[in-house]
């Protein structure tokens, strides 16, 4: 399982969406491990909770075929090859004060302008197909431009699954497949219990010790509790957390999402980068695995959590609608931190936004890999620092 997993971490590259389809291919047309209906309910499994939904079902087939410890060395295989070279990027993230490398950090910070606005061009047409749900998109957006901050992030989500309960009761039923794990409720249930227990007790215990240890464990596992939509919208949640606190500039932030663009494997492995800068090795390695941990942790345990119970909860049309609403409050968040931090960060001048939009449009219209993407870009800031 941790061979085929880290296979798979080497060379899937172009995010979650892509990476689904990677797991499709390799699980349910050539090792023939589970049908296309079971690996269709399991990624709506994957969809419906926080965390990231690529890594959650690699998890759950780990689970399917290897219990617990299965679906461990699937997420380690997965998740390693693109932390180490996130850890790597972190410590080489000081090369960037001037000169060529501040050119580079601003080609990376255009680029990230180009890969969210795609995210957003991409999902507001998927979870926002109607007037009802772009609308509150839109509100979403505007409640978090005015006041922005992790509280509102939250507020923002949980009205999106109330208005979506309301409004949004009209859409496709669930299927009849099946998952069939053999995961006895009881440890569902434990599952379940010790997510709620870190999302509430993590917090008090960072500030009642003064642990900056605790602290980046708490604010990563928080992004990940509270990531829907996919690995882009992780970036406000983190960018709330580290940046106002001091932990990492808002250059170096930016950077280091872009790299983590051009690497293979999950989106959120961007938390090692971040775990990372904030120190020297050995501390900076240490950062960086209590973050990659506590950003990973709650989807893995929701996921597994929700196996024994999923097949009767995802047929309920109430469950159903106020994930609709969910999903339309994402695209608002998302569609925010596009203006700020992202683009009141890197784009200030007529070239800058021509480069951000020829990005966008290399991602889009001429459908370049990502990672290539990041590459020119990045060469195209140190070429204008050197010219």
């Amino acid at each position: 399982m941790l061979l085929i997993f880290l296979r798979l971490g080497l060379t899937s590259f172009g995010g979650p969406v892509a990476h689904l389809g990677y797991l499709r291919g390799e699980f349910v047309a050539r090792r023939r491990w589970m049908s296309e209906a079971a690996y269709a309910d399991l990624v709506a499994l994957a969809q419906f909770m926080p965390g990231p939904a690529s890594s959650q079902t690699g998890f759950a087939i780990g689970v399917l075929r290897g219990g617990l410890p299965g679906g461990l060395a699937a997420w380690l295989g997965f998740t390693l090859p693109s932390a180490l070279l996130m850890l790597l990027a972190a410590h080489g993230a000081g090369l960037a004060g001037s000169g060529t490398g501040a050119g580079i950090v601003h080609g990376l910070k255009l680029v990230a302008v180009a890969v969210v606005a795609q995210a957003v061009w991409g999902m507001a047409g998927t979870l926002c197909p109607d007037r009802r749900r772009a609308s509150m998109a839109v509100l979403a957006a505007l409640a978090l431009l005015l006041l922005p901050s992790a509280v509102t992030q939250v507020a923002v989500i949980l009205a999106g699954a109330a208005a979506g309960f309301v409004l949004c009761r009209e859409g496709p039923q669930a299927g009849d497949a099946r998952l069939g794990f053999r995961v006895r409720p009881r440890d569902g249930l434990a599952a379940l219990g010790v997510f709620a227990a870190l999302l509430l007790g993590l917090g008090p215990l960072a500030i009642a010790t003064g642990s900056h240890a605790l602290a980046l464990a708490e604010a990563s596992y928080r992004a990940g509790a509270l990531v829907f939509g996919g690995g882009h919208v992780v970036l406000p949640l983190l960018e709330r957390a580290f940046v106002p606190s001091g932990w990492i500039p808002a250059d170096t932030f930016l950077a280091g999402y872009a790299v983590a663009q051009a690497v293979p494997g999950p989106l959120f492995t961007f938390a090692a980068f971040l775990g990372a800068a904030q120190g020297s090795w050995p501390n900076g390695a240490l950062g960086a695995g209590i973050a990659l941990a506590g950003i990973f942790l709650p989807g893995l345990l929701l996921i597994y959590g929700m196996l024994p119970f999923w097949d009767g909860f995802r047929r309920r049309p109430a469950a159903q609608a106020a994930l609709r609403g969910v999903n339309a409050a994402v695209v608002g968040i998302l569609l925010a931190a596009l203006f700020d931090p992202i683009w009141t960060s890197a784009v200030h001048t007529p070239a800058d936004f021509a480069v951000a939009l020829a990005a966008f449009a290399a991602l889009v219209l001429w459908r370049l890999p990502a990672w290539l993407v990041v590459v020119l870009t990045a060469a195209a800031g140190a070429i204008s620092v050197a010219l």
